[in-house]
């Protein structure tokens, strides 16, 4: 019965941080290490993670720097922040790279706001699949039916602190992107 618990836990632990990536990825007005998690840059023909390629860093709240290890990458790190979805115009001058994180505009921001609603969505959804899939398996276990009732509303308040969690974390991210 601990195990059932513990299973669910983990699993919705994982949907959080799954959350906070997918949030880290929305761009805000502020710039953020973190908008770079995903970019693959062609390093002599393997898609390696730009993270390990160059050290990125944000001395401003508007400007993000990227100073490669191997300064003949600085090329391919251009190209792979253009091809990006990400929308930013990176400055190379050879050794380091600069990009500047523009302000967003009022329609850019409540675009990103309804994108990071669904996003939590999403999670709330994948909060109750896990829920449903834990009542699942204690309805076919061999616990007593009083047991199994005991564990299910176990379950359910566990199931609502996460979902607490999402709007938290949703309130939260949405104050970021509407901040001018």
């Amino acid at each position: 019965m601990q195990d059932i618990k513990k299973h669910a836990e983990d699993r919705m632990k994982k949907s959080i941080d799954a959350l906070k990536d997918d949030f880290n990825l929305l761009r805000t007005g502020r710039a953020s290490a973190a908008l770079f998690d995903k970019i693959r840059v062609d390093y002599y023909g393997t898609p390696t993670p730009l993270n390990q390629l160059a050290n990125i860093s944000v001395p401003e709240a508007r400007l993000i720097v990227i100073q490669p290890f191997d300064r003949n990458a600085a090329g391919d790190i251009e190209k792979a922040i253009l091809s990006s979805e990400l929308g930013l115009n990176p400055g190379n001058d050879g050794k380091v790279i600069r990009i500047s994180i523009p302000p967003l505009n009022e329609e850019r921001r409540k675009d990103l706001a309804k994108q990071a609603k669904s996003i939590a969505e999403n999670a709330r959804v994948a909060i109750r699949n896990i829920r449903r899939d834990i009542n699942d398996q204690i309805k076919n276990s061999e616990l007593s039916e009083d047991e199994q009732k005991r564990v299910t509303a176990d379950i359910q308040k566990l199931t609502d602190s996460y979902i607490e969690k999402i709007g938290e974390m949703l309130k939260a991210k949405e104050q970021e992107i509407m901040e001018v």
